[in-house]
């Protein structure tokens, strides 16, 4: 791993004697299955919405398509919280969908389903998205995860941003979740990524020298109508318009809890390692934002089968090697933030695979796209409690800012 001294010019940041606090928080989107058909089915005309809502309170919320739910957890203070959190909301959801005569699944596209076929969920945030992008985003038929990871000061952000960017194609080999699309093999392990690409403001952010840059970026586009506000910037990470996060947004959905915390630990201890090295006058080597873009397409074309570039090196090498470099990267602050046993599951993904891998085994063995949604429902539900109602006691109380921001994501706001 190449580092180098802070260069020259970059911001001071103010209150460094006080760290992040590191948090953790996970959005995952989960598609609403027909059992018979194991195609996708709106849950739009059921009361799995409304008892969901009951339950989980802002942590639940509907997407703009009818077969999606979008759950998402509390504010977490490590890795183990926040296995238990998503399992309990997973935990739910399945339930709630079986109430509804419904399978429920986690993977970044369906095998089979048509997005011509989705029902538009009935929401004016919605219809002016639909107005706006038309066919790009009625043809948005794709499930992903965001995870938050908490530090406050916004200079800060900026700057562990501009880092982390080296490490996301890394990240997102790991994750790649989404080799069908429309019933056919794409050929790509992360198509998620490719029909997102479609919308503006997607991909990888240029590096930007100061929190005041990137304002300044972001209130141009507001002042000219590009946007009406700044959670339509879409990128692969981005600092958080409303909540003191950094969001990182490129990983596909993974199928297993285990899965999903172990990207989430990782991604806290990356932030947390560029930190550590901020606080030395060390930074991480940061490279151009089109030389990371070919990284980007070989974990999208291959995943965890092919090679990435080290930069450093000038050379390829097995994404797999790399990912192993980079946990060994992070691994003098995992016991510090008491992720080991979490983070250490993705040794466990090299072995078995990527949920790409995974799926694309069962198609060759069954040349069934619906017995590949059969394997997604029965991995999502791994580890799951089938009966969710001891959960329910544990459950936390509505964070009225948190509905109000859950509500209104897609309104006019200001960045502040």
């Amino acid at each position: 791993m190449d580092m180098n001294a802070s260069p020259v010019g970059s911001p001071v940041i103010d209150d460094m004697d006080n760290p992040p606090a590191f948090t953790l928080g996970i959005e995952e989107e989960y598609m609403m299955i027909d059992p018979e058909t194991f195609d996708l089915k709106s849950h739009i005309n059921m009361e799995l919405l409304s008892k969901g809502r009951t339950l989980l309170h802002e942590h639940i919320k509907p997407e703009m398509h009818g077969s999606m739910l979008e759950i998402g957890t509390s504010v977490c203070q490590n890795a183990r919280e926040a296995k238990f959190e998503l399992t309990k909301m997973r935990s739910i959801i399945w339930q709630l969908a079986r109430q509804n005569g419904l399978l429920v699944g986690a993977a970044s596209t369906h095998p089979f389903a048509r997005w011509q076929d989705q029902e538009i969920y009935p929401d004016e945030r919605y219809r002016v998205l639909v107005e706006d992008m038309q066919m790009l985003a009625r043809s948005l038929l794709i499930f992903g995860m965001h995870i938050h990871i908490g530090i406050e000061n916004r200079e800060l952000q900026v700057q562990i941003m501009n880092e982390m960017r080296y490490f996301l194609p890394h990240i997102l080999a790991i994750t790649t979740n989404s080799p069908f699309w429309m019933g056919q093999n794409t050929g790509l392990k992360s198509y998620r990524s490719k029909v997102f690409e479609r919308f503006p403001r997607t991909n990888l952010p240029d590096e930007f020298s100061s929190w005041a840059e990137y304002e300044g970026y972001v209130n141009f586009l507001i002042k000219t109508g590009c946007i009406d506000n700044p959670k339509k910037i879409w990128w692969d990470i981005r600092p958080h318009p409303f909540f003191p996060t950094l969001e990182i947004r490129i990983c596909d959905l993974p199928m297993r809890v285990d899965e999903t915390v172990a990207i989430a630990a990782l991604c806290q201890a990356l932030a947390k390692k560029l930190y550590t090295l901020y606080k030395k006058n060390l930074s991480f080597r940061r490279y151009s934002r089109a030389l990371i873009m070919e990284n980007k397409w070989r974990a999208v074309r291959y995943g965890l089968e092919g090679k990435l570039i080290d930069f450093g090196k000038q050379k390829e090498l097995p994404a797999k090697v790399l990912v192993r470099e980079l946990l060994e990267f992070v691994d003098d602050v995992v016991d510090e933030l008491g992720s080991r046993k979490e983070i250490e599951y993705i040794y466990q993904i090299l072995e078995m695979g990527s949920g790409a891998d995974r799926q694309l085994r069962v198609y060759e063995q069954t040349k069934s796209y619906e017995k590949v949604v059969e394997y997604i429902h029965s991995e999502t539900t791994m580890g799951l409690m089938e009966d969710a109602t001891g959960y329910i006691s544990n459950l936390h109380l509505p964070s009225q800012d948190a509905l109000n921001e859950k509500l209104t994501s897609l309104t006019p706001t200001k960045l502040v």
